[in-house]
């Protein structure tokens, strides 16, 4: 390159250093230095330019601002920090060490809010809280289940001859009972069939009745040897064929008086009809035609429901003793009973698919308030304990230890006691140990409790006189040297 032409320029001021860099090489190398390097390029890095040169057989690096190729020393490979990180290595680790340096700070650093003891629980005064008197009684050990109001009976009407429907003799969901009459049918053509059958009845009951005169004559001939026995013998066999034709006619008689009653529809069973599905003067036939009316039974009403196979067997053993398992019905939310029944009986297997056993419910359901096909809860009371401690259910605390009770003593403090808890019934719970009747518990404000802290009730004839307590407290301030406190 001409010293002339690039004067000025950086080109020629990254060349001079390089030349500088390259004679420091060749010295240490060793190597013929009469020949002048020429300037192969030069690449821009982060903070430095690389320009490579050749020495004899060796490449020599010679970097922009680096202390280690002036000194001649070889620079020591980047890594992904030099290239991702500004700053390179150095300047990553001398922030992560002040990030944990500030984390660290944090966390020795104590906590500006005080920590409350025993004592500065004491002076914040009574805790306001709800409480109730555990009671001895009767608790239902029961079972929540899901059912379905099944009737049972269903019944669609169809008629069973065939001709035009001529009357409809019930009121869309009127109540009807066994045998009501429903709708007819045009009984004139069935009339005519039951008065020919009778008709041929009279004929044939004549012919025999000639047979049976006949008869007799001929024998009387035949114990005169007037006529042969054979002649006889066919006399007798023509009575018994009139007498079977009679058999006949009587029968067919039966059948048109069958018809002719089928020309009058009546429902089989007590109670409610539908909506009507045919109307008067359509034709009707028997196997073809849609169905007339459905009548529906709603007194008695069954519910079908499932239980799961693991608590068969109580249901089972309480069952076998003939004891009547009492069954309450509610609505979907679970908020209204709708009828009170007994178990009538149970499935003889256990749904592989579910493992459930299906069971039904009677219910005399005399309001009609239970509708087929709906949805509802049920609670299947299986055993009633008698004499039991009972509490409510937002009495009940749960720790580590435990299930515990928060008991108001009579000098309105509270004293944590473990308890052990049996069945529930609801918004009940039996206590099995730890507690006694007539005992009162917290049932609210618990959260805020402790082992002996100080309670009063708001609304009890004691909280206007619990209530000025704290604020004595308040005025009492700790000192900070004695730790005692500094009221009189």
């Amino acid at each position: 390159m001409d010293p002339q032409t690039c004067r000025g320029s950086d080109a020629c001021d990254n060349f001079d250093k390089f030349t500088r860099v390259w004679f420091d090489k060749c010295r240490s190398t060793g190597a013929p230095c009469e020949r002048m390097p020429t300037l192969r390029g030069a690449r821009k890095r982060n903070v430095r330019d690389d320009l490579t040169m050749d020495i004899g057989e060796t490449r020599v690096s010679a970097f922009h601002r680096s202390d280690r190729s002036a000194a001649g020393q070889p620079e020591p490979p980047q890594t992904w920090l030099d290239r991702r990180f500004p700053g390179g290595r150095r300047a990553f680790w001398i922030v992560s060490g002040l990030i944990l340096l500030g984390i660290l700070i944090w966390a020795v650093q104590p906590s500006k809010s005080p920590r409350l003891g025993p004592r500065d629980l004491a002076n914040q005064g009574p805790v306001p809280i709800g409480q109730a008197s555990s009671t001895k009684g009767d608790l239902n050990v029961s079972l929540d289940a899901l059912g379905a109001v099944t009737p049972l009976a269903t019944v669609t009407v169809k008629p069973q001859v065939s001709g035009t429907l001529e009357k409809i003799d019930f009121q869309e969901g009127q109540m009807v009972g066994a045998g009501a009459v429903l709708a007819e049918v045009d009984p004139r053509p069935y009339q005519a069939l039951l008065d020919q059958a009778k008709g041929a009845l009279a004929k044939d009951e004549a012919q025999l009745a000639n047979a049976k005169v006949d008869l007799s004559r001929y024998q009387m001939l035949w114990s005169q040897n007037a006529i042969s026995q054979q002649t006889v013998a066919t006399q007798q066999a023509l009575v018994r064929t009139d007498a079977g034709t009679i058999e006949t006619d009587k029968a067919a008689v039966e059948g048109a008086a069958l018809n002719l009653s089928y020309c009058r529809i009546t429902s089989p069973v007590a109670g409610r009809v539908g909506l009507r599905q045919v109307d008067v003067g359509n034709l009707v036939q028997v196997g073809v035609t849609t169905a007339i009316v459905v009548v529906t039974q709603l007194q008695p009403m069954s519910i079908e429901f499932t239980v799961p196979e693991d608590q068969i067997g109580e249901i089972v053993r309480r069952v076998g003793a003939g004891a009547k398992l009492p069954v309450e019905a509610f609505d979907r939310s679970q908020t209204t009973k709708l009828a009170d029944g007994t178990l009538s009986t149970l499935d003889n297997e256990v749904d592989p698919t579910t493992g459930t056993v299906k069971m039904r419910a009677l219910f005399d359901n005399k309001d009609n308030r239970l509708f087929p096909s709906q949805f509802v809860n049920i609670r299947l009371v299986v055993n009633t304990l008698r004499g039991q401690t009972i509490v409510p259910g937002a009495a009940i605390q749960h720790g580590t230890s435990g299930d515990y009770v928060y008991v108001v003593k009579p000098d309105h403090t509270v004293s944590q006691r473990n308890i052990k808890v049996g069945p529930t019934d609801g918004e009940k719970v039996d206590v099995l140990s730890g507690l006694a009747p007539n005992e009162l518990v917290v049932v609210d404000g618990a959260d805020r409790l402790r082992d002996g802290a100080k309670v009063v009730v708001p609304g009890s004839k004691g909280a206007a006189a619990d209530s000025g307590a704290p604020a004595h407290h308040r005025h009492r301030r700790r000192n900070p040297d004695t730790g005692d406190d500094g009221g009189n």
